[in-house]
């Protein structure tokens, strides 16, 4: 009788058992300090989802069926489809980041002070996480932008995309700055910058002052919530009455500007509009994000619930680790799915005008092909966003203590939740 021989089970799996995710987890979650506020984590990941999200839908590269092949375009469906503007509001989630920025900017700040740390040590370390992963970014798209420009690519094509890759470092930009500011306004009330954008807002659309001078609100208008989240680390925003006066008067207050001052319902720019709230902020983007940060504060208790949950907070924690490489190249992700697929022509939601339900719902399905995309970059350079922070520390047993929270506009939570 022939010997019969056992098969081993192959000792790799695709995807981890259910389980083993579940154990994982588990040691995530044990190696979490209990101090650490997991709201402003599950703030933060939904905030960043947002960007992307919002990013991958209003944004359209247009391949025009007269233009040279190749020749790409920006475009929006907010343009031709104004009653798509709540889009805007659901996914334009930047006040969000810069409260969360200045609630724990602002921990660290004292944290650092309290252990001896000075101010030129605690800005090199936050900055460096900022802009170490930059560079590989910056590196990619300018040999990139030669390559295309040798091979024949047109000036507008070229600018077209390099603007759209490189446009998420104005935001670590403005956060750079306030981040070095933070000593200084850790004490200013929100009120004063809000009417620094208010008077300026009055000069350039009421009084027909310079359009230059918007720009002033490029810095006075995303301190209006980093200076909330210096608030929230006050102890002043606990109560939820301040989370219903922050969510239910920003919410009347753009009503009234959109309906009677003739700002824009779209909360973030459109190729082609006299206006853009965004590009730089206006009153109407302030008072929309005073209300996206009332909301979020009244969210807090129910995040907290919901991160008890060991796989909830996982998930989590992970996407935080991941931010800053996620936030940096999901445009790269958009723009390379839009020129790849070029190579089959024209194909509705990607390269076609913007103009209907049809393309809505083609872009709906390029959405999980945008995501594999970014999970490639993710794999090729998320390890540029390691290199800003310090090595992980280690703790009971030799067990490894998992560092998270790492975004673009993030300090050190674990210090943060030692202060």
């Amino acid at each position: 009788m022939a010997e019969t021989t056992a098969v081993r089970p192959p000792r790799w799996r695709v995807l981890p058992t259910r389980p083993g995710i579940r154990r994982a987890a588990g040691r995530l979650d044990a190696a979490t300090p209990p101090e650490r506020d997991r709201a402003v984590d599950a703030l933060r990941a939904l905030a960043i989802l947002g960007v992307v999200l919002g990013h991958w839908l209003v944004t359209a590269l247009v391949a025009d069926a007269d233009a040279d092949a190749g020749a790409l375009r920006a475009a929006s469906p907010l343009g031709p489809m104004p009653w798509l503007a709540p889009v805007s509001w659901a996914f334009q989630t930047l006040a969000v980041f810069f409260m969360v920025g200045g609630h724990v900017a602002t921990r660290s700040h004292a944290s650092a002070r309290a252990r001896g740390v000075t101010y030129g040590g605690w800005l090199r370390a936050r900055l460096a996480r900022l802009f170490v992963p930059v560079a590989a970014m910056t590196g990619l798209w300018t040999v990139a932008a030669v390559c295309l420009l040798l091979g024949g690519a047109s000036f507008t094509t070229v600018h077209t995309v390099v603007k759209l890759a490189l446009s998420p470092l104005w935001f670590l930009l403005v956060f750079a700055a306030l981040t070095a500011a933070t000593p200084l306004v850790a004490r200013l009330s929100p009120l004063w910058p809000l009417a620094v954008v208010l008077h300026v807002d009055l000069v350039r659309f009421g009084l027909g002052g310079p359009s230059w001078l918007g720009w002033v609100n490029l810095a006075a208008g995303w301190l209006v919530p980093f200076t909330l989240g210096a608030a929230w680390t006050r102890g002043e925003l606990e109560r939820r009455r301040a989370g219903r006066l922050l969510c239910g008067g920003g919410a009347v207050a753009t009503a009234v500007l959109v309906a009677w001052a003739g700002y824009p319902a779209s909360m973030v720019g459109v190729p082609g509009a006299a206006v853009s709230n965004l590009n730089p902020p206006t009153l109407a983007a302030v008072t929309f994000g005073l209300a996206q940060c009332g909301a979020a504060l009244l969210l807090r208790d129910r995040l907290r619930r919901a991160m008890r949950g060991p796989v909830l907070w996982a998930a989590v924690a992970l996407a935080n680790l991941s931010a800053m490489t996620v936030f940096l190249w999901h445009q790269t992700a958009l723009m390379a799915t839009t020129a790849t697929g070029l190579l089959a022509g024209r194909l509705p939601g990607l390269h076609t005008v913007p103009d209907g339900l049809g393309w809505v719902a083609a872009r709906l399905l390029w959405l999980p092909v945008f995501a594999a995309v970014l999970a490639v970059c993710w794999a090729a350079f998320h390890g540029f966003e390691n290199r800003g922070g310090r090595r992980p520390r280690t703790g009971p047993a030799g067990s490894r203590v998992v560092r998270v929270g790492r975004l673009p506009e993030t300090s050190e939570l674990r210090e943060a939740g030692r202060a």
